[in-house]
């Protein structure tokens, strides 16, 4: 390259160099300068930023101070256009604030100024809000609506507000009494722990009133006089929102509280201290219906005033910034017969083991008892346990069993023992020899013949047992059911000694109260049912069990949903009136002539059955679970008892006290 043509490279890149200098007119400067700020008021620290009359570390004093009652909450702010002139340049500030369920948004003006080649921010309080003013700061209040009821058939008040006391120790009552001692005298008489109720009395500030138990209004028997004998000892009239009684369908409903600071953390926001939410079951689920959205105002008041002044003057000298209107939550309509679930829980009052009672309408699906025993410790077993069957799926084998060509007057072999791949199986202790031999598929039904059952896993396949299942409204999903549940499952492959225990409801196969309730159901109703628990779920319907929901399965392993394969969507080929009706016919026979015949008296329109017992563990002899489900006219219940024994003498008895005291 020649000398000329250097010079002449070297003059273009010092022309395109001076153009670009000469186009810089300090916007990019001021854009980044911009930038900065907008993420300095997102962050809502703006100690790094550069201000022209105000040192950043005292700016930084004032924006915490100006927002401090909207603490946690932060804004999202993004700059708008930049106007720029010489060496002044302005920029509007877009603010984007959640405020509980509201979102509050305005354009502050900022602007800024440029000084020895950098660009700063020229400090006013109205960057940070509307012509808010030197001597000013935010304020906010909010006004929470009372939570919604939950409402049973008929619209019956499962939960709503019912009057309590809080019982505690009102500090500054004390006067010169010994605050440990009377807190401990109060922990002996309501029952609570004396050294940890003791040791938060002295632990409070001297104007706290310490609450020791909160005691429904309705059937106390601690009384305002025995709590006035103790120095500084108080009780306070409150309202809650709560079930009929405390035990009362507890495990569905879920409660309801004041929310505490974890539940506060995790809301992101949406709940403040002395707010109620709901912690378990259908509280939970629909907590957000339940709760409807706080009023909320923010405000810019005088800085400094105390708690006094400001309620002196509460709307004095206060310019409204932010208003969203309070909505009062929607009540959660169920299902859920007040009677029956109260019964459910009475007849399962005394039952040592986790037990379950599920009773269902088989014409609407409407689940009108959800009941799981005291033995279920909280769980809620009548919807989310998992459990092998045993022989109540025996409904399911003869179901695929019709579909090959039997009728229940069809010859089945009934043996005292079948061995298949080296596993023997044989019928329930007491098996009536009148009943083996060749008997009727009714007959095997009937008694419960194990080995004729499994005698039909090469006619029947896993995948029929599948079908079948599904037909009967098991293991399919649930869309109208609007409550976590587990539906059951039946896998469509297994082989060898695993098909064998499918047909009496082992291996895998997996019900739960209620999907053995939704069993029974499709056979008094002649197509399968879908049950229907909440019939205005705004939300949050999903019937899935939610995670870490696992129950001991029938080999006592833990199983949960998130391991059984999920549900179908639907039948593929829904069980037909002419199918139930051989069921039908093949249940009755489990009342008139086999072992559930203490069912024969109760009064009404006959009760078909089948009872189930299935083995778990590895004990010589086996644990069992106790299963019998029963329709009676529109009525479909299952009784379920973990490691119950056999179904009709365990699980038997408090089905038929359910039925004629239900009527």
């Amino acid at each position: 390259m020649g000398n000329f043509q250097k010079l002449s490279l070297a003059l273009v890149g010092l022309i395109i160099g001076g153009s670009l200098v000469a186009c810089d007119d300090g916007r990019a400067g001021a854009q980044d300068a911009a930038k900065q700020l907008a993420s300095a008021m997102t962050a809502l620290d703006v100690g790094s930023v550069a201000f022209e009359g105000k040192d950043s570390a005292a700016a930084n004093e004032q924006l915490k101070e100006v927002f401090q009652a909207l603490d946690p909450a932060k804004p999202d702010v993004e700059t708008g256009e930049l106007t720029l002139e010489k060496d002044t340049a302005t920029v509007p500030l877009n603010y984007s604030w959640k405020i509980g369920s509201g979102e509050w948004k305005y354009t502050a003006s900022a602007e800024l100024k440029k000084s020895g080649g950098k660009w700063l921010t020229v400090w006013k309080p109205a960057l940070l809000a509307p012509e808010l003013a030197e001597g000013e700061v935010i304020g906010a209040g909010a006004q929470s609506p009372q939570r919604a009821d939950i409402l049973g058939a008929g619209d019956a008040k499962l939960v709503t507000y019912r009057p309590v006391v809080n019982v505690g120790i009102d500090k500054p009552k004390l006067g010169s009494a010994d605050p440990a001692a009377s807190a401990a005298k109060l922990a002996q008489l309501v029952g609570v722990d004396p050294a940890a109720y003791t040791q938060q009395v002295q632990a409070a500030g001297p104007a706290a009133f310490v609450t020791a138990i909160t005691l429904r209004q309705d059937g106390r028997t601690i009384t305002d006089e025995q709590i006035a004998q103790i120095p500084g000892a108080s009780s306070i009239a409150d309202l809650l929102p709560l079930a009929l009684t405390r035990t009362f369908a507890r495990a569905l409903l879920g409660t309801a509280a004041e929310a505490n600071a974890e539940q506060i953390e995790k809301s992101g926001g949406t709940l403040k201290a002395g707010d109620t939410t709901g912690t378990g079951g259908l509280q939970q689920q629909y907590d957000a219906q339940l709760r409807g959205t706080d009023g909320i105002q923010v405000y810019a008041e005088k800085a400094g005033l105390s708690a006094d002044e400001k309620q002196a003057l509460p709307n004095k000298g206060r310019r409204i910034l932010f208003q969203a209107d309070m909505k009062p939550g929607t009540p959660v309509k169920t299902t859920l017969d007040p009677r029956l679930q109260q019964l459910a829980e009475d007849v399962l009052a005394e039952v040592g083991p986790a037990s379950a009672i599920v009773a269902l309408r088989p014409s609407s699906g409407a689940v009108l008892a959800a009941a799981s025993g005291p033995g279920s410790n909280g769980y809620n077993t009548a919807l989310l346990g998992q459990y092998a069957p045993g022989s109540t799926f025996k409904m399911v084998d003869s179901l695929a069993m019709i579909r090959n060509g039997l009728t229940p007057d069809s010859k089945v072999e009934c043996t005292p023992t079948l061995t298949v791949d080296g596993r023997t199986f044989k019928n329930a202790e007491g098996y009536p020899e009148s009943s083996l031999g060749s008997v009727t598929l009714r007959d095997a039904f009937a008694h419960s013949c194990n080995t004729a059952f499994i005698a039909a896993r090469d006619t029947v396949s896993q995948a029929q047992l599948e079908s079948a299942a599904t037909s009967l409204g098991v293991a399919v999903e649930a869309p109208g059911l609007g409550a976590a549940a587990f539906l059951g499952s039946v896998p469509g492959e297994a082989e060898g000694t695993e098909h064998a225990a499918s047909m009496i409801g082992q291996g895998k196969v997996l019900l739960s109260p209620l999907a053995a309730a939704v069993m029974a159901g499709s056979v008094a109703k002649g197509s399968p049912v879908s049950p229907v628990l909440v019939l205005n779920a705004e939300a949050n319907s999903g019937t899935a069990a939610p995670e870490g929901s696992g129950t001991p399965t029938a080999d006592g392993t833990s199983s949960s949903s998130s391991t059984a394969p999920a549900p179908a969507k639907a039948a593929e080929k829904p069980v037909t009136a002419a199918e139930t009706a051989a069921l039908a016919d093949m249940m009755r026979a489990v009342v008139t002539s086999g072992h559930a015949g203490f069912l024969a008296s109760v009064p009404g329109e006959p009760v078909g059955a089948k009872t189930g017992t299935a083995e778990f563990g590895n004990e010589n002899p086996p644990k069992t679970h106790a299963w019998i489900v029963a329709v009676h006219g529109d009525l479909a219940v299952a009784v379920f008892v973990e490691e119950g024994g056999l179904g009709a003498t365990t699980s038997g008895p408090l089905l038929k006290n359910f039925l004629v005291a239900a009527g």
